[in-house]
């Protein structure tokens, strides 16, 4: 993700280069040789015609869209309407009818959205989807309508052109968003996730990586598995809550059988996207000793959904919540909202929240669209309000007044403590980033939990991609004493959010900071252990960037930059069981 990236107002994106020749060759101009109405020449220039006229001719000779939808566009704006508006609206229009769930209209009158919740959850359940293009979502729909208009005429959906807008930034190559459309298509049918190892020259990763894939791949092809591909999908249980959730009556399980090699000591716990290809998952729980992973929504635990899985060989017959219970709607979390809420909004969940949030141009002109309606405004601008307002997580914040969540209203959300991230030198930009990739507190401390009864004197814990601590925090609030806490944590600003979060608390044990988990090595686990016996738990959740989000559009799985760190949760975990597994037998 790009450290340096912004929230301006703008983007100073400059077309005199070849990505605006490529466009342009893509996208008709006005001024293209098209055929007009009643055979005026002139009307495809705009000269001797008047604004609507010359607007009705660029959109439906120019830009090909269906001459209905366009003089209904016209009839609501008015004649003098800007173009953008006009277009915007016949997007919206052809969004509507072309979506494969028409709109559901009720006795009221009003219609839901074209999309479900569960494909807007999965647009938007990636942690790090929009990290790298945070300076970017505040670009206006210029840069966009050129894009959007290549992918159209290379006959691609509005909401296919959409999102890859969305998820690549403005300043993705057509080339790259054709790449990013052509692969969500093959993901959606879930074809190949397992490919060969990389070649030596280009390979980024170094020989233990590369060996432990080659392990993983010898492992598979003896146990007769099919390497080529993996058509299978991941069957989430529904509800997502895994072995169960405190508020989903008849949903626990309190029995199951751990593989011999799984069980402890140390306990271990590792979280990833549950949105990761099914092979992926596969892969995961093959090295983590042939656990399957536990999928949990943290929707069931708190007002904002979060998709994940958790490999873990926790005990699950005695897991508690914390108390008190976290508001579990958007009204009960922001109760401020409730004024200015639409009747037609009928969000009580807020999905994914994000690394980054809308920008102040969106939020905008959502506003804008909105104001010249006394009473609700018609269907297709509620479609483009409540798509935006679920896609970013809006709330209303006055009338036709949308806004994104503050930090402050994310920490909460995510069951961390007030001004958790504030001070210690961390930018609001990385604020967001770094609540964006942490633990849900609240689902985690309820698999944690169980853990107070095995370790009631307090517990060593050994946290690998530590982030903002939401591991400790979570143990904290359990009551769990933390004696010696090794953070592996790669971030300076993630380092000062832990460090003071541990001053602020009055923590009496040992925190130790380790800046690189590729240098936690065999020799310096042996030295922690030597000083206090060994970890009781070893926690963490390795980088996503390469499994979800954005990124599918090159996605390389866990042999990719950076979710191939999976491997050194993995070796790590490892060196440690094996370690104290000695220790164990030296007693004896």
């Amino acid at each position: 993700m790009d450290d340096n990236a912004s929230n301006d107002e703008s983007c100073n994106i400059d077309w005199d280069t070849d990505d605006e020749r490529e466009i342009e060759n893509l996208v008709p101009s006005s001024s293209s040789i098209f055929p007009v109405p009643n055979g005026d020449v002139n009307a495809g220039s705009g000269e001797g015609c008047s604004s609507a006229v010359s607007t009705k001719v660029r959109l439906i000779y120019d830009m090909k869209f269906p001459e209905d939808l366009v003089l209904k566009a016209i009839e609501q704006h008015g004649e003098e309407d800007p173009f953008e508006s006009i277009l915007n609206t016949v997007l919206s229009l052809q969004a509507i009818q072309s979506s494969p769930e028409q709109q559901q209209c009720g006795n009221s009158g009003r219609c839901s959205s074209g999309y479900d919740d569960d494909f807007l959850d999965d647009l938007s359940d990636s942690d790090s989807w929009c990290g790298s293009n945070m300076a970017n979502t505040t670009c206006t729909s210029k840069v966009e309508d050129k894009r959007l208009l290549a992918l159209m005429n290379m006959d691609f959906s509005v909401a296919e052109a959409s999102i890859a807008i969305d998820r690549c930034g403005p300043e993705a190559s057509i080339a790259e968003l054709t790449d990013f459309i052509t692969a969500a298509q093959m993901a959606k049918a879930d074809e190949v996730f397992f490919k060969d190892p990389p070649d030596e020259s280009k390979s980024k990763h170094s020989e233990k990586k590369r060996k432990l894939y080659e392990l993983e791949m010898l492992k598979k092809r003896k146990n007769g598995a099919h390497l080529a591909e993996d058509k299978e999908t991941i069957r989430f249980p529904k509800p997502m809550v895994g072995f169960g959730a405190p508020t989903e009556v008849g949903s626990l399980v309190l029995h199951r059988n751990l593989p011999e090699e799984a069980t402890g000591p140390p306990y271990f716990y590792y979280e990833n996207v549950a949105l990761a290809p099914k092979g992926v998952w596969d892969t995961i729980s093959s090295f983590l000793y042939d656990v399957q992973p536990e999928f949990v929504d943290s929707k069931f635990f708190s007002a904002a959904a979060r998709k994940r899985g958790y490999v873990h060989n926790l005990p699950i017959d005695k897991r508690s919540p914390l108390l008190p219970l976290p508001p579990k709607t958007i009204h009960d979390a922001l109760p401020m909202t409730r004024r200015w809420w639409p009747s037609w909004d009928t969000r009580t969940k807020l999905n994914c929240l994000q690394t980054c949030i809308a920008s102040a141009t969106l939020t905008n002109r959502i506003r804008k669209a909105l104001e010249g309606y006394e009473n609700d405004p018609p269907m297709n601008v509620q479609k483009f309000v409540i798509d935006e307002c679920k896609k970013w997580n809006l709330v209303w914040v006055g009338r036709n007044k949308v806004a994104p969540l503050e930090c402050d209203e994310v920490e909460m959300l995510l069951g961390f403590p007030k001004n958790h991230t504030r001070g210690g030198g961390i930018s609001r930009t990385d604020r967001y980033k770094s609540l964006g990739n942490s633990f849900q507190v609240d689902t985690v401390a309820y698999h944690l939990s169980v853990l107070r009864d095995i370790f009631p004197g307090g517990i060593n814990l050994l946290s690998l991609f530590s982030g903002i601590g939401g591991a400790e925090v979570a143990l904290h609030r359990l009551g769990i004493r933390l004696k010696n806490v090794v953070s592996v944590e790669i971030s300076e600003a993630n380092q000062n959010v832990v460090r003071s979060w541990w001053e602020q608390t009055n923590q009496k044990g040992n925190l130790i900071h380790i800046a690189d988990v590729q240098k936690l090595n065999g020799d310096k686990l042996e030295e922690f252990m030597a000083s206090f016996g060994g970890f009781d738990l070893v926690v963490g959740g390795s980088p996503c960037n390469n499994l979800a989000g954005s990124n599918r559009h090159h996605r390389d799985g866990l042999e990719g930059e950076h979710s191939s760190l999976f491997y050194d949760y993995f070796r790590i975990l490892d060196l440690v069981k094996g370690m104290m597994r000695g220790q164990q037998q030296s007693r004896v």
